[in-house]
């Protein structure tokens, strides 16, 4: 029996579309629009039963027709510190990774746009695992959701949010799933909806530097660059998307990114690497090449995983090289490395999906279509 569908992760006009196709007239359909989506984003409703407000048989109608289920938890861990992992499953092999990180400040929920990655960034655990598949709007949301729903956080216009920032920083590269991410990024920054201004809102990207001002001008997020170097022949090594976007393209990106200002500076991420690109001369470097850019740089202590071919930088070597940029003028805050113990830091995450080889899949459908054959009706 084939899976209902969803209508977490469509837009306005694919709701009502949706609706009309399953036999609500046009005009109800426009009509109820703006009800179910009041009950799926501001409450988080989780089933059809809930929404009290809509007729008794047309939410039996939905239940038939459509889900609003989220994805599976499978594990779902808690750091010493208070980070929560979940691992996530939308179907066989298909499974991925979000973390909340909770400050004094601000709830930030850190969110995958792919199963894998095409990437290959030697210090990320991520890295490690290929492409499986990019993630749906209604799968990248359901992060979202699955979040709100742990940590009771609805309505989500509330004035005492816990998820108050997201940044797409999870498993994949999330410009490689442009339409897929702008999607379930307009539905979080929907005032109707999850209500989260675009500037509680990070991109974060390791170059893919065509890509970059169509996020500015048609996400119209915060950016963040996943930099690691200042060299192109050792960035071209930790980040190899660098030998087809060298730094001068990507930082000429950023220099025209749509909306970035002194009040709206673009993040530099870069992980600390003992003896690769820890050096005060790569600092001093660093400084020099954003020279024009409004930006804010993230120093991050290397997080190890299992296997990991680097070792994270001395605390007084990053102290150094914080002090260099800080003198230079650009707010460069040591990022605490937050979720270790349950590997939910910065480049830790990484999930047991392999891409499934498409006999395989022709085979078990095969086999589950002879078994659905063969049940009694």
């Amino acid at each position: 029996m084939a899976a209902l569908p969803s209508l977490i992760g469509l837009d306005p006009q694919g709701v009502t579309s949706a609706l009309v196709e399953a036999g609500t007239p046009e005009k109800a359909a426009r009509m109820r629009l703006r009800q179910l989506w009041n009950w799926i984003y501001v409450h988080g409703a989780r089933d059809f039963g809930a929404m009290s407000n809509l007729a008794k048989d047309f939410r039996t109608q939905m239940a038939e027709q459509f889900t609003l289920a989220r994805p599976e938890v499978v594990t779902e861990q808690i750091s010493g510190d208070g980070t929560r992992k979940w691992l996530l499953r939308t179907g066989a092999g298909i499974e991925f990774e979000t973390v909340y990180i909770p400050e004094k400040d601000r709830g930030t929920l850190c969110v995958s746009s792919q199963v894998g990655c095409t990437l290959t960034c030697k210090f990320c655990h991520t890295g490690t695992q290929k492409l499986v598949r990019n993630l749906t709007p209604a799968e990248i949301l359901g992060q979202v959701l699955i979040a709100k729903d742990a940590l009771e956080d609805w309505p989500s216009t509330g004035p005492d949010r816990k998820v108050t920032n997201v940044v797409m920083m999870g498993m994949g590269e999330p410009l490689y799933n442009f339409d897929n991410v702008k999607a379930a990024l307009a539905i979080v920054t929907d005032g109707d909806g999850l209500a989260l201004s675009k500037r509680r809102v990070t991109l974060s990207t390791a170059g893919v530097v065509p890509m970059i001002p169509r996020a500015g001008a048609e996400i119209g997020s915060g950016l963040a660059i996943s930099l690691h170097a200042v060299r192109n022949e050792l960035r071209d090594v930790i980040v190899p998307i660098n030998k087809k976007y060298p730094i001068s393209e990507l930082l000429e990106a950023c220099r025209t990114y749509p909306g970035a200002s002194n009040s709206r500076r673009i993040t530099f991420e870069y992980v600390m690497l003992k003896g690769v690109n820890d050096s005060l001369a790569d600092a001093r470097e660093l400084v020099r090449l954003l020279a024009g850019i409004p930006a804010k740089i993230n120093l991050i202590p290397f997080n190890p995983w299992p296997g990991a071919p680097y070792e994270c930088s001395s605390w007084s070597q990053i102290e150094k090289f914080a002090q260099i940029v800080n003198d230079a003028g650009y707010a460069s805050p040591v990022r605490t490395p937050r979720g270790r113990d349950i590997m939910a830091a910065c480049g830790q995450l990484k999930s047991e999906s392999v891409k499934e080889r498409a006999s395989a899949r022709l085979a078990a459908e095969k086999l589950q279509s002879g078994q659905l054959a063969r049940m009694p009706s």
